[in-house]
């Protein structure tokens, strides 16, 4: 008998020191606020980090999609390991999978401004039919659920979704291009920086509103998530990610000059240096895991219908 348990018994141990994988996929979109995932790839930051907690040889890959919706769908299919995004779609992702998907740390917190190139409007309720308004993913991007609170606000909670039938999924740099050309059925953009800033520099561009006029005392634009298969497998690279992290945050806030040429340079940007510094210099940005008004977004969408259960904000967290 003693020898069964302790065949048992090791049985068991050796399944718990199942070697890490040794292939980490990350997933990032556009705009400033995956500035530190930037840092982390192009400084090999995970690279560094895992062969001091004994992970030699771990290879990294990188994709990048354009809305939520797209990284959610990367997540569930298993071509991706860890996923950055808004966090409407991250609460959403928590609730289809029953808890099954969470957030491990939250990326940046930034206001988004939504712009227009009709120069009539001057709130939400002034689009028409003729006006279309660019957003990440429609319905669940962060872009698209401000704007279906603003509606909630203006017009009550049953007639939160008013304007969605205006909204268009489009990736912010090719949002930009459709704005400023003049030559797409494009009107608007909700965006983040750096794009606002480049838009609003156009003179027949102007701001309609910001998003922290929808809601007040700011809140965490970004979070990275996995799936709880991948955390409870892998805990030392969940431990180099969020090491990493910090490292590439520190290193942004003293190294602001180098961030701006880095994420020019990495992005193929059309836009200058100095513009994209002045933006991270300027306090609009704030890259940091500190967690600001998650459960707003949580609570919007159970009031709406979107999510049918509504979590805590420590449900939503590994």
């Amino acid at each position: 008998m003693k020898k069964i348990f302790l065949a048992i018994f090791l049985f068991t141990f050796f399944i718990t020191l199942k070697a890490e994988q040794n292939e980490f996929r990350i997933a990032k979109q556009y705009g400033i606020v995956y500035l530190p995932l930037i840092v982390i790839e192009n400084h090999k930051l995970i690279e560094k980090n895992a062969k001091e907690v004994g992970l030699e040889n771990v290879k990294v890959s990188w994709v990048t999609f354009s809305g939520g919706a797209g990284a959610n769908d990367g997540l569930l299919s298993n071509s991706v390991d860890i996923i950055s995004g808004g966090v409407p779609p991250a609460v959403i992702l928590w609730d289809k999978s029953k808890g099954k998907v969470k957030a491990i740390a939250s990326l940046a917190s930034q206001n988004m401004v939504l712009v227009t190139s009709n120069l009539h409007v001057k709130s939400l309720k002034d689009f028409t039919d003729n006006d279309k308004i660019a957003v990440p993913s429609v319905k669940v991007s962060t872009q698209a659920l401000l704007i279906q609170k603003f509606a909630a606000k203006e017009f009550g909670i049953k007639n939160y979704d008013k304007f969605d039938y205006l909204t268009v999924a489009l990736k912010h740099p090719d949002a930009l291009i459709a704005l400023t050309s003049k030559k797409s059925e494009i009107t608007a953009h909700f965006a983040q920086e750096p794009f606002t800033s480049i838009e609003l520099e156009n003179k027949n561009i102007k701001k309609v509103f910001s998003a922290d006029e929808v809601l007040e005392g700011g809140f965490v634009l970004n979070l990275i998530s996995a799936t709880e298969k991948f955390y409870n497998e892998n805990p030392k690279l969940v431990s180099v990610l969020i090491k990493s992290l910090n490292e590439a945050n520190e290193w942004i806030n003293d190294n602001k000059r180098a961030s701006a040429e880095l994420y020019v340079k990495v992005t193929n940007s059309k836009e200058s240096a100095d513009l994209i510094y002045n933006i991270i210099n300027g306090g609009d940005v704030i890259f940091s895991t500190k967690l600001r008004n998650i459960t707003a977004f949580s609570d919007f969408l159970y009031e709406t219908g979107v999510i049918k259960n509504k979590p805590k904000e420590k449900e939503l967290f590994f």
